[in-house]
C-alpha cells in the first residue's frame, strides 16, 4: 500500500505501513474524508514529517489531536496556519518563551518554523471530525504515533522529548531517558498553566542540551 509521507519516514516507518492496524486506518480515514468534514486537509495529514524529516529531528513535542475548528488545523500540533487567531494553549506557550529567552510575543500561531529547525510537532492522533474533539481517537493513529517516537527513541540520540500534561506523559514509556533529555510540565492549557507550565523554562532548557550535543539551538 502507497502511502504519501516524506521519504526519510517512509523508510523509517516501512514496516508499520504493512501492518494490519495501518491498512484498517487508513481505510477508515479515507471513507471518513468521504462522508463528512475532516481536518486537516488530506494533504496536510502527514505535514509534521514532510517539514521535519528522520534524520533532522532535534526536538519532539507531543499533542492529543488536531484542532476541529474550520482553518485551523494543518497538521501540526499547536500551530495554526497563518491569519488564524493564535489558540489559548500557544498563547501560554508564546508568553512562556517570552519568560524564558526574553523574545517578544510572535502575532502568527504558525510554527511552520520551528518544523523546519528539526521540532517534530506530533499528534497522537492525526485526524479529527469537524466540530468533535477527540473523534478519531482509538482508531489506530496512537498505535502508529506511537511506533514513531520509539523509533526516533531508539534510531536516534539526544533528542529533547517535551511531554506537556498528562497524555504527553504516558508517552513517557517509550523514550531512552539514557540518551535523551526529557523534560516534563502541565500542559500549556488555561486550565493547567498556572500549576507549573509557567516558569518551567523548558526552552531554554532544551537549547543548552543541543548546545551541549553539539547541535544548533532552535530559534524559538
Amino acid at each position: 500500500m502507497k502511502v504519501v509521507i516524506e521519504d526519510s519516514w517512509k523508510s523509517a516507518l516501512k514496516d508499520e505501513f504493512e501492518k494490519e492496524y495501518f491498512k484498517e486506518l487508513t481505510t477508515k480515514v479515507k471513507d471518513s474524508y468521504l462522508s463528512k468534514s475532516v481536518f486537516p486537509p488530506p494533504k496536510l495529514v502527514f505535514n509534521a514529517f514532510a517539514l521535519c524529516p528522520f534524520d533532522q529531528v532535534k526536538v519532539v513535542i507531543i499533542g492529543q489531536d488536531p484542532y476541529h475548528g474550520k482553518g485551523q488545523a494543518h497538521g501540526l500540533s499547536f500551530s495554526v496556519p497563518d491569519g488564524v487567531k493564535v489558540p489559548p494553549s500557544l498563547q501560554n506557550i508564546y508568553k512562556e518563551i517570552k519568560a524564558d529567552l526574553g523574545k517578544n510575543l510572535p502575532t502568527s500561531g504558525n510554527l511552520e518554523r520551528w518544523a523546519k529547525e528539526g521540532v517534530l510537532l506530533l499528534n497522537a492522533t492525526l485526524t479529527v471530525f469537524e466540530s468533535n474533539a477527540g473523534s478519531h481517537q482509538g482508531w489506530g493513529w496512537e498505535n502508529f504515533t506511537d511506533a514513531v517516537i520509539k523509533k526516533v527513541s531508539d534510531e536516534k540520540e539526544g533528542v529533547v522529548f517535551m511531554l506537556w500534561g498528562r497524555f504527553a506523559q504516558n508517552k513517557e514509556s517509550l523514550i531512552d531517558g539514557t540518551k535523551h533529555l526529557i523534560l516534563k510540565a502541565p500542559h500549556p492549557s488555561p486550565l493547567s498553566a498556572y500549576n507549573g507550565w509557567f516558569g518551567s523554562k523548558h526552552f531554554s532548557q532544551a537549547n543548552e542540551y543541543l548546545k551541549s550535543k553539539g547541535e544548533e539551538p532552535i530559534d524559538w
